[in-house]
């Protein structure tokens, strides 16, 4: 039988690699779910050339012209945030794929969890966020989630074999983006079409910027906690320009595990989908003739404000990673839409971080709260 995937925002970066990967083996694997939010003339494209079992557009407005293109198919089409809640729990879905952009894929991923289907996680704000809450509904329903991150995916094949061996520690690598060299003067003046260009990675606008910022990294700094149960002390960025070591594990006995590979997000995708098998891929080998530096630096983070808070935010815990995650979302937003400075952008969110009420244990309703709230205030604060 092969695998039915649903994959939510299946025409962003990491939902068009996973489909190459379902089409390279669809031996093994159906798209059996596409979803979007506003792309709808991607959506039709994948529909038309998948076929899935149905597709969901998050923007209701663009609906009836989703249901027309598609009329001729016998593809269920449905609309909203509600629809896309309520599909991840169809009974022949197998794994969701969570390749949605920002907060709105937390409760899709809670949904999915509760019905118990397999997460392929690259939505990393629905950890940031709530990665309490998300752990103990993954034990609570016996859920496996699979890190799709190309760092998680390398520290989480790094602990491939090592069960019951304690971590020393998670060494997380980042490519430095592509302010890597530039003085606090020069990240001054930095636009936006200059954050857009990483050296390394194809990515979608947003989490380019986060990437820029080192955001990105302070994100993944986060959801290492909740993915392998270490100590935010046990968690360490090294700048590594080259992102041919994706991340690191090391072990009490002081050796260390690393993970290599060309920066190609189809692998940590496929590794996702056929864990614990390897499939043959027609990806691009590294090749050690040709890579012959691998260089490593410390993250300077008085140049780089945002990976200290998000270090900040995680030893704080409760809802201060909601809240950093969500002033972050506005102000990449801003940031696109040049209303703020690519420096100002820490400004704000510190501020958000000083100014919404801290809650020490939060409930669901808690984090929507506090999402909304810190939204207004990052939002009045531009």
């Amino acid at each position: 039988m092969k695998k039915q995937i649903a994959i939510l925002g299946s025409t962003g970066s990491i939902g068009t690699q996973a489909l190459q990967v379902i089409e390279e083996h669809s031996d093994r694997y159906e798209a059996y779910v596409l979803t979007a939010n506003n792309r709808v003339e991607e959506l039709i494209e994948q529909a038309r050339k998948f076929k899935p079992e149905a597709v969901v557009i998050a923007n209701e407005a663009k609906y009836n012209q989703l249901k027309e293109a598609l009329a001729d198919l016998p593809i269920k089409v449905y609309a909203g945030e509600e629809a896309l809640c309520q599909i991840v729990t169809d009974e022949n879905i197998d794994m969701v794929l969570t390749a949605m952009v920002g907060y709105a894929g937390l409760k899709p991923t809670m949904n999915a969890i509760r019905a118990k289907k397999a997460i392929a996680l690259a939505n990393k704000e629905t950890l940031v966020v709530a990665g309490e809450l998300i752990n103990e509904l993954a034990q609570q329903f016996g859920t496996p989630i699979l890190p799709v991150d190309s760092e998680h995916s390398a520290v989480f094949q790094c602990l491939a074999g090592e069960i019951g061996n304690p971590i020393d520690k998670v060494i997380l690598t980042a490519s430095g983006g592509p302010f890597r060299t530039y003085t606090l003067e020069q990240l001054a003046t930095v636009t936006k079409a200059q954050a857009l260009k990483h050296p390394n990675w194809d990515m979608g606008a947003k989490i380019t910027i986060d990437s820029a910022s080192m955001m990105n990294k302070g994100f993944e700094v986060i959801e290492a906690k909740w993915l392998f149960g270490v100590r935010p002390d046990q968690i360490e960025v090294v700048v590594h320009p080259q992102s041919i070591i994706h991340s690191m594990v090391q072990f009490e006995d002081s050796s260390i595990k690393a993970q290599l590979g060309l920066p190609d997000m189809r692998l940590p995708i496929q590794y996702a989908f056929s864990y614990p098998d390897r499939l043959h891929a027609s990806f691009p080998r590294l090749d050690f003739k040709t890579c012959t530096q691998l260089t490593f630096e410390q993250p300077d983070t008085k140049r780089f404000r945002n990976l200290a808070l998000a270090y900040e935010a995680l030893d704080k815990g409760g809802n201060m990673p909601c809240i950093i995650n969500a002033a972050n979302e506005v102000v990449v937003s801003a940031f696109l839409n040049d209303r703020i400075s690519f420096l100002g952008m820490s400004d704000v969110i510190e501020k958000c971080m000083q100014q919404v009420s801290f809650i020490e244990k939060p409930t669901y309703e808690d984090y929507v709260a506090t999402d909304k709230l810190t939204r207004i205030m990052a939002n009045e604060l531009i």
